[in-house]
């Protein structure tokens, strides 16, 4: 019914990944595989809804506590996680990085610091530094088995003085680790032990693999806690804005509320996300179950490449995500010179692994959410880039 495999050209299009390339790489002549954005339109239902939005010609204010709005958020969650939502719970927000920012803000002090899992998503550095608090890493561990968090290491943390806030990244960007049930209800336990609050981004909740579940926070949340989301991965709609979540606290939910609207006037949503999230809840899921078939197959091609050409790497598709978070430590090569190699000669752009902090030395992120004939190209001249060092 769907057919992902025709590209897209985007350029021209003021696209981030595409157009301003040159901004992170001093080049604009590359192949991309970078912010996790994809190369796909998005769902017919979607596009079908924002016509007939369109069509009406009136683009004034708008709310978005609206039965239809929070009736498909409760529906979605009914449906894919078989997890039951308060609508009442519910808010809203123009990105999950400004939500996580405004919690930020609202639940600590200057110079007081916030809990994350290392490697972390760059933005998470951005926000924490951006306001003025200290970042607290807890590295996984790479295993046999997978990404592990070392739960007597992560308590001691927990329990610094200065330690206010846990920023939990669910499904995990860069690994693509899932969090089991029970990783998950430890650590709610010790965050409530140690009065550390949570904020959990489950951005990529709709992207996990296999035998693997996504258990949103909201399942075994304790304490006061805070889940922050987005249909802008799942469908491909950032360029849209539009987020919303989950804040479990009354107090601590009309106190955000009363920021986003009295100090940020951020009263009326973009109408064009609210529209696109209903018909993606309502109508979408058929097109997502599509996407993630090809996406791990997409997945599963870059696998086969990188170990049929070096079998000393074992890599292993991610649990979540469409990011190939790729070990290349076990080919000994210099992640700036593998950057020079790629982008001066092979002429495409991957994310390096030191962007999301120390413990990203030695792997790359590639986003390998598009048509198979582009990842085929990015994964051969990644290919020969490595072999050139080599």
């Amino acid at each position: 019914m769907f057919d992902f495999s025709v590209p897209v050209d985007r350029h021209g299009t003021w696209c981030t990944q595409w157009d301003y390339v040159a901004d992170r790489f001093g080049s604009a002549d590359l192949l991309p595989f970078t912010i996790s954005d994809m190369d796909f339109p998005t769902a017919p239902c979607i596009l079908e809804a924002l016509q007939k939005r369109l069509a009406h010609g009136v683009l004034g204010y708008s709310r978005w506590k609206n039965e239809e709005f929070l009736g498909a958020i409760a529906h979605w969650y009914r449906q894919r996680f078989a997890c039951s939502i308060d609508p009442e719970s519910v808010v809203y927000g123009p990105s999950v990085i400004y939500m996580v920012s405004q919690l930020i803000r609202q639940w600590s002090q200057p110079g007081e610091s916030v809990l994350i899992h290392t490697p972390a998503y760059d933005a998470f550095y951005k926000a924490i530094e951006g306001n003025q608090r200290q970042v607290l890493s807890a590295p996984l561990q790479k295993t046999a088995t997978g990404w592990q968090c070392d739960m007597t290491e992560l308590e001691a943390l927990l329990a610094r003085p200065e330690c206010k806030i846990m920023l939990l990244c669910s499904p995990h960007n860069p690994t693509g680790k899932v969090w089991t049930r029970a990783e998950l209800e430890l650590m709610a336990e010790l965050c409530e032990r140690h009065d550390v609050r949570v904020i959990s981004d489950e951005i990529h909740m709709d992207m996990v693999w296999g035998e693997n579940r996504h258990i949103p926070w909201c399942e075994i949340g304790s304490g006061r806690w805070a889940l922050f989301t987005s249909g802008s991965k799942s469908f491909n709609i950032p360029a849209l804005t539009g987020a919303y979540g989950l804040i479990d606290d009354e107090e601590d939910r009309q106190h955000y509320l009363s920021v986003l609207k009295g100090q940020d006037g951020l009263s009326s949503p973009a109408v064009l996300a609210i529209v696109a999230h209903i018909a993606a809840y309502r109508e979408g899921e058929s097109w997502l179950d599509a996407l993630r078939d090809y996406l791990t197959s997409n997945l599963q091609f870059v696998a086969d490449r990188l170990n049929q050409a070096f079998p000393e790497l074992n890599w292993q598709p991610p649990q979540s995500t469409y990011l190939a978070w790729i070990d290349l430590r076990p080919l000994g090569l210099d992640d700036r010179a593998l950057q020079k190699v790629l982008i001066e000669q092979q002429k495409v752009a991957i994310m390096p692994g030191y962007t999301y902090g120390v413990e990203g030395n030695g792997f790359i992120r590639l986003n390998a959410g598009c048509p198979r004939v582009k990842l085929e190209a990015g994964v051969d001249r990644l290919l020969n880039g490595i072999q050139s060092l080599r």
